[in-house]
C-alpha cells in the first residue's frame, strides 16, 4: 500500500466513525423519556395493567426516578419531560412527588 493510499484509507475511516457518532447522537436526541404506571395520588408505582386497563387506577409518569417505591423529579404530562441527549440522561420537569 503506497502513502497515498494509506492517507485516503484513514480519511475514509474518520469519515465513517463520525458518521457512526452522529447518527447515536440522532437516536438518543428522539428517544422518549422513561414511563412508569403510577397512583396519582399516592405516585406509588404499579403494575403497567393498572395504566393499561381502561377501569386501572394508575396513570403513566414520565421521566424522573423511583425510591422507596414512589415515583419523583418527573411528570405526567410527556412533553414536559426531556429527553436525554448523547450519553446523557433524562430529566423531570413539571409534577413533582409528594
Amino acid at each position: 500500500m503506497t502513502t497515498t493510499e494509506r492517507r485516503r484509507f484513514r480519511s475514509g475511516t474518520v469519515i465513517l466513525g463520525g458518521m457512526g457518532v452522529l447518527a447515536a447522537a440522532l437516536t438518543a436526541c428522539g428517544s422518549d423519556p422513561d414511563k412508569r404506571c403510577v397512583d396519582p395520588d399516592t405516585y406509588r408505582t404499579l403494575p403497567a395493567k393498572e395504566c393499561d386497563d381502561s377501569g386501572g387506577q394508575g396513570r403513566y409518569y414520565y421521566g424522573g426516578s423511583v425510591r422507596g417505591g414512589k415515583a419523583k423529579g418527573g411528570s405526567f404530562d410527556k412533553s414536559s419531560v426531556k429527553t436525554g441527549g448523547f450519553g446523557g440522561h433524562g430529566s423531570g420537569h413539571g409534577s413533582g412527588g409528594g
